[in-house]
């Protein structure tokens, strides 16, 4: 069993429902869902460009995913989340755009946003503590090899290479799509979250996502509301 504290609408949000319907699942629910048709590219080829962020549904990365620390269970992690979003307000981010992270494509801010940054921050280090270290075969997954200084020593000391000055939010939309393909699925992610693209985007919420096993789909266990009550999920 592993955890990940993640950002993503409600359930019934527009913005849920379309990237849902993009990815082809359901966090919520797990179930499977048509994914709409794209020119340029057959059924089979959508499925499996969007394979990677399928499986951990719809998101944008706080806290990477981690086993229990050895003493901590699910009931503390939940109950310290409960106490943490009553802590915290919810961060705008003035302009949500689609854009493109190397090979692969995303909904990111438009520019830099500090409250962010700093609410980022703050997810990682207020929960290290329930973060069982990474095994070395855990280390070799990430290519320590490839990454720069600072990622490198951010996956030693925090389990994750892009956390701090390292984080850029991003809800992945894409996995790797090769050079060839690039402007057409960039037209069909402009298309598909029009009324999202060039908009602003509150986060009114920290989501606890659980993965049953590994490889296995991540599911939306519960949101959490900044400011309010645990809101559980519905199936």
């Amino acid at each position: 069993m592993r955890y990940a504290l993640y950002f993503t609408p409600p359930a019934s949000d527009p913005l849920t429902l379309a990237a849902q319907r993009w990815l082809g699942r359901n966090a919520f629910t797990g179930a499977a869902l048509e994914q709409p048709a794209v020119s340029g590219f057959e059924a089979s080829a959508m499925a499996g460009l969007t394979a990677d962020p399928r499986r951990y549904g719809f998101h944008a990365t706080l806290k990477a995913p981690f086993a229990l620390a050895e003493g901590r269970s699910e009931a503390e992690l939940v109950a310290e989340l409960g106490r943490f979003v009553c802590e915290m307000e919810a961060v705008d981010i003035p302009q949500l755009v689609v854009g493109r992270l190397g090979s692969f494509f995303a909904l990111v801010p438009g520019d830099h946003c500090a409250p962010l940054q700093s609410f980022a921050g703050e997810v990682v280090r207020r929960f290290e503590r329930f973060r069982a270290p990474l095994t070395s075969a855990d280390i070799a997954r990430r290519r320590p090899d490839e990454l720069g200084t600072a990622e490198r020593q951010n996956l030693v000391q925090w389990g994750y290479p892009y956390v701090f000055d390292e984080f850029r939010f991003h809800m992945t939309l894409t996995g790797r799509v090769p050079a060839e393909g690039r402007d057409g699925m960039e037209a069909a992610l402009l298309d598909h979250f029009a009324d999202f693209h060039d908009r602003p985007l509150t986060l009114g919420g920290l989501a606890l996502f659980r993965e049953p096993s590994r490889g296995a789909d991540f599911t939306v266990h519960s949101l959490f509301p900044l400011g309010g009550a645990i809101n559980r999920k519905t199936a």
